[in-house]
């Protein structure tokens, strides 16, 4: 009787390379798509600090100016004043209001709030400073 011939070794495992080359490339591809997924979140959260770093020096500037002209305070107050031409913020509008809101009617209190919108966003985003001029607290 003729004993069965086996087949060798390397016959068996004929294609194991090619699938663990393709296996390999999947798990590359998630990891890649993993990190363009986060660059793009990291350059949407700069976009987004640098606005808010820029509303905050509008804010903060236009509060100088009260402190620097407080004869003329009543000349200050404003509401939705667009400043997207020379602030850089898109859709950027700043307000000014004395004494109301928190201040509760107090003329020495303002209230600065700058606002921006994104292209393409739903959401409209703002910064808010209260601030009493002539002899008062900054909060």
């Amino acid at each position: 009787m003729k004993k069965p011939t086996s087949l060798p070794s390397y016959v068996s495992q004929h294609g194991i390379a090619l699938l663990e080359v393709l296996v390999a490339i999947l798990i590359f591809s998630f990891g890649i798509l993993g990190v363009v997924g986060l660059q793009a979140a990291m350059i949407k959260d700069t976009t987004e600090a640098k606005y808010r770093a820029e509303a905050a020096s509008i804010a903060q500037k236009r509060l100088g100016e009260l402190w620097v002209d407080q004869d003329k305070l009543s000349m200050y107050a404003e509401e939705n004043t667009d400043i997207s031409a020379s602030s850089g913020l898109p859709n950027g509008k700043r307000s000014t209001i004395r004494g109301g809101g928190t201040c509760n009617g107090d003329p020495s209190c303002f209230i600065v709030t700058v606002t921006w919108q994104v292209p393409g966003a739903a959401t409209t985003h703002n910064v808010t400073i209260v601030d009493w001029v002539a002899g008062g607290s900054t909060l």
